[in-house]
């Protein structure tokens, strides 16, 4: 199967017309003409993530986060984007990214965070339609049974692998309905609030937005990396029925920046 093939795959799932409009979704490195010897999916594509996809065979890297979102203008040994490219040249390793597409899109990144909770009557929030494909930013759904706000936030904890969340103060009434967005997901906090959600669960949300949230929802902000650990396991899925003759690995080098001490 050649890496066209599965560019297609990914993007019937998950259109590139549902990304934003800053965003850069699609081929970032390579030759669609490419037969596929096996594909490495992770969530960041740097060096290490290149050398694994060597190691293990893999001349097709799919991740979510784009290693180019704007353009280069040399491409040396400057940065770790510039060596990442130079790399994946040298050893014909091509590499795919579905970001905001996938975000937005049903059955992605949000649905599967809200299914690793175990959530119930999950459908988008904010949301929106293109090309007359249904999207939405984020999503919205319910626990089985109503919790107390500590016992909410252990169970994200356990579920996301978190050392610690970050949320304002404890709500004094039971969560029950739950809205979702991963990564940087502040810009819906008021979205969220709107339908109802006892609780958001984002990865990253700027210092001010908490202010005036008080006993209206439950935040908790659990880290950029660890909301969105799991949409390899989306690629995995898609790939598996759509292009059932690749090779797949989910990576297992960790390329979360972030240290907790």
């Amino acid at each position: 199967m050649k890496i066209k093939e599965v560019l297609s795959a990914l993007e019937r799932f998950a259109p590139l017309p549902l990304q934003e409009g800053w965003d850069n979704a699609g081929l970032q490195i390579g030759l669609t003409e490419t037969e596929v010897s096996g594909a490495l999916l992770c969530l960041d594509v740097n060096e290490k993530i290149i050398d694994e996809a060597i190691s293990k065979q893999c001349n097709l890297v799919v991740s979510h986060h784009p290693l180019l979102f704007r353009g280069l203008k040399t491409i040396s040994d400057a940065d770790y984007v510039q060596r990442t490219v130079m790399k994946a040249i040298k050893n014909n390793v091509a590499v795919v990214s579905m970001h905001t597409n996938m975000d937005n899109a049903r059955d992605g990144v949000n649905y599967r965070m809200a299914e690793k909770l175990g959530l119930e009557n999950v459908d988008f929030f904010a949301r929106k339609t293109v090309d007359g494909v249904e999207a939405g930013s984020g999503v919205v759904g319910e626990l089985p049974e109503a919790m107390a706000a500590n016992d909410f936030i252990a169970l994200v904890k356990r579920t996301f692998g978190v050392e610690c969340a970050m949320c304002n103060e404890l709500l004094t009434r039971p969560i029950k309905k739950v809205a979702i967005c991963g990564g940087a997901g502040d810009f819906l906090l008021g979205q969220a609030a709107e339908t109802g959600a006892d609780a958001f669960i984002t990865g990253e949300m700027h210092y001010h937005v908490y202010f005036g949230t008080e006993q209206n929802i439950q935040i908790c902000v659990i880290g950029h990396y660890q909301s969105e650990q799991y949409t390899s396991e989306i690629f995995r899925d898609i790939m598996a029925k759509e292009c059932p003759n690749i090779r797949l690995h989910i990576a297992e080098t960790n390329t979360n920046p972030i240290v907790y001490l």
